[in-house]
């Protein structure tokens, strides 16, 4: 109750103090221009919030979106700034999620990224940049568990009219609640676009560096401690976990250059030339201090306790493009050079050769299409093929069509297909463990078909998705700690929707989903049923000075047999035992408040552990966070 108090009474405070804002509203212009009057008056230019605009590459540009919407309660309560919709989180922030529905991840195409390590990494499609009339900051706090904090913070500014650049840095560090979960990790990202003053020339480049590094236990010792009554062990530390001694770290650096050039006039020759080249390394590391005994299995002699491996891309991309504002066509070629590999080699008593270099050119073809018909129609599609002597071949085609046929309904639908070798941490593993190393390189191509939909209806601004995959020789984690194929096909089908009902200031907002799989469902277990109900109230406050929004939110995923967590590969493998997690309510109760551009966010999560029993997991023997104050602030500054 203290911090509540504690953020009403700093807002309050901050409300007499604020400068009236420049930018807040939504103006259909941009830079208002305030003429004084007289023949030789000074024009005064004056940005709105219309001059702040950010965007990814080659999309359209969005303005600073500074509204309180519900949505952002969602995102901005969370390590990772998204809405974590279909994910369980473990019990510390920065430890990752495990996936409670199947989705497909592109960054572990041809790439190595362990799965739980890659819930805050940012893809070729996720970095940001700017065109702002002003220099801009931002900032963004999340309190961490015990010990710690997360902050993110962006600063951009346009040199000139034509020119921006930005950085970008994340730093996370929170010791957790239980013993061995300390989650350290920095991202840092520095971006920069150009546009020439006549429009023929532009560039996108970014340089990330993203660190993901945790202290790795496995999982509750002796679990009736945990479910016990015995008050000792409400202080969690007091509950003796598996593994004392280790750690795993994921190291992801990029370096990306985009160029464009149009050589004559767009109105009679609308071509222009793409040249993209970037360089991608991932790294991950598993170490112990020492050997322990949790693991059914013997010891490498002479390996050491530490493994590694990496993989490296260097792609270079040149493209011919037609652009025209209601039709583009894009087609070009690429070549790659891909590697992946150990620092060290396994001694022959392992049984299991895995070569320091797994490298191969690669050769392909791309092509994107992009038709708008009546700002009605939107198609868009797109194809990249490549093929290599280690890796093979690799295919993936994205087609998507939205429609409007009358206003504020609109029908979005996808059908995706990809085939390629699985993420490259299924490859090839080398351990200090006797049984976890494998060479796999010989897996068969993983081919993924993805059909769906989502329509949007104007009534209580709901929607309704749809979601069918069909994914054969899927590849997994065997009880064994293998990597593995399924033998036939893993179908999955999802149904699902939202709604947001108003009555006055009191709003109701629900998402649902339902899922099964209909073949192989002990390779990919999942809960039936995922659901969020949200009842709050949202109103002005302070004299209209501020809004705030405040109300309880239940988080559900029914019963499943649940796979387990193995920290060795930070992959989830088919359990040997059944362990069922979920079924349990995860209720949290909040007080959010906007006062100009600073949005706070205070939750009581997992509120009903303050007088119920925790009894739910992200995993078998990994439960979840106890009740908890988490603090969020959100703080856009246009200077």
């Amino acid at each position: 109750m203290k911090y509540i108090l504690f953020i009403i009474f700093f807002a309050v405070h901050f409300l007499g103090a604020q400068i009236v804002n420049k930018t807040d509203g939504n103006v259909p212009s941009d830079t208002l221009i305030i003429d004084k009057g007289g023949k030789d008056s000074l024009k005064i230019f004056k940005p709105t919030i219309n001059d702040y605009q950010h965007y990814t590459q080659f999309s359209e540009k969005k303005i600073f979106d500074t509204v309180f919407t519900i949505d952002k309660s969602y995102q901005f309560t969370q390590y990772n700034n998204q809405d974590n919709f279909g994910k369980i989180q473990f019990a510390n922030i920065g430890s990752g999620f495990q996936d409670l529905m199947f989705r497909v991840n592109k960054e572990q195409n041809l790439a190595l990224l362990p799965t739980r390590k890659s819930h805050f990494i940012l893809g070729v499609d996720d970095v940001k940049y700017y065109d702002v009339k002003t220099p801009t900051t931002s900032f963004i706090y999340h309190n961490a568990m015990k010990q710690g904090a997360a902050l993110k913070t962006t600063y951009t500014q346009n040199v000139g009219k034509n020119f921006n650049v930005a950085l970008e840095y994340m730093g996370l560090r929170s010791q957790g609640v239980y013993q061995r979960e300390l989650a350290a990790s920095n991202n840092f990202v520095l971006s920069s676009r150009f546009n020439s003053k006549n429009n023929r020339y532009r560039f996108f480049t970014h340089y990330i560096h993203q660190n993901v590094n945790n202290e790795e236990n496995g999982g509750i010792e002796d679990l009736s401690l945990f479910l016990g009554d015995d008050t000792r062990f409400n202080n969690r530390q007091n509950l003796a976990v598996n593994l004392t001694s280790t750690d795993s770290r994921f190291s992801y650096r990029r370096y990306y250059f985009s160029q464009e050039f149009q050589f004559v006039n767009s109105e009679k020759y609308p071509f222009k030339v793409r040249h993209t080249i970037f360089h991608q390394a991932n790294k991950y590391w598993y170490k112990q201090q020492g050997f322990e005994s949790f693991y059914d299995s013997d010891v490498v002699e002479d390996y050491g306790t530490s493994a590694y491996k990496f993989s490296k891309n260097l792609s270079n991309t040149f493209t011919l493009l037609f652009d025209k504002p209601t039709f583009k066509l894009e087609a070009g070629v690429r070549h790659q050079m891909i590697n992946l590999g150990t620092d060290k080699e396994l001694p022959a008593i392992v049984g299991v050769s895995i070569p320091l270099d797994n490298k191969e050119n690669r050769f392909g073809a791309v092509g994107n299409l992009e038709i708008k018909l009546w700002d009605k129609v939107d198609l868009k599609s797109n194809v990249e093929y490549s093929n290599g002597s280690t890796f093979g071949n690799f295919l993936r085609s994205e087609n998507n069509l939205k429609l409007e046929p009358i206003k504020d309904y609109v029908l979005d639908a996808h059908v995706n297909l990809q085939t390629s070798k699985p993420s490259f941490n299924y490859l090839i593993n080398p351990s200090f463990y006797q049984n976890f190393n494998y060479n796999f390189l010989d897996a068969k191509n993983e081919s993924t078909l993805e059909i769906g939909g989502k329509v949007n209806l104007k009534w209580f601004q709901s929607s309704v998705f749809a979601n069918y995959f069909r994914i054969e020789n899927y590849t997994y984690i065997g009880a064994d700690y293998q990597s593995k194929q399924s033998e036939s096909s893993l179908n999955i089908s999802q149904i699902g929707g939202e709604a947001t009902f108003s009555y006055w200031r009191l709003n109701f907002n629900t998402k649902l989903l339902f899922q099964s799989a209909l073949s192989e469902k002990n390779l990919y277990p999942m809960p039936s049923f995922i659901g969020r109900l949200n009842a709050y109230y949202q109103a002005k406050a302070f004299k209209d000075a501020a809004e705030i929004q405040t109300g309880i939110k239940v988080y559900y995923f029914s019963k499943f047999n649940s796979r387990e967590y193995f920290p060795v590969l930070n992959e989830f493998a088919v359990s040997a035992n059944t362990a069922s997690i979920g079924g349990q309510p995860i209720a949290d109760a909040y007080f959010n408040m906007k006062v100009k551009r600073m949005l706070i966010y205070a939750e009581a999560q997992h509120v009903n552990t303050t007088f119920m029993k925790n009894k739910s997991f992200a995993a078998p023997n990994y439960p979840i966070y106890d009740f908890r104050l988490n603090l969020g602030i959100v703080w856009y500054l246009f200077h």
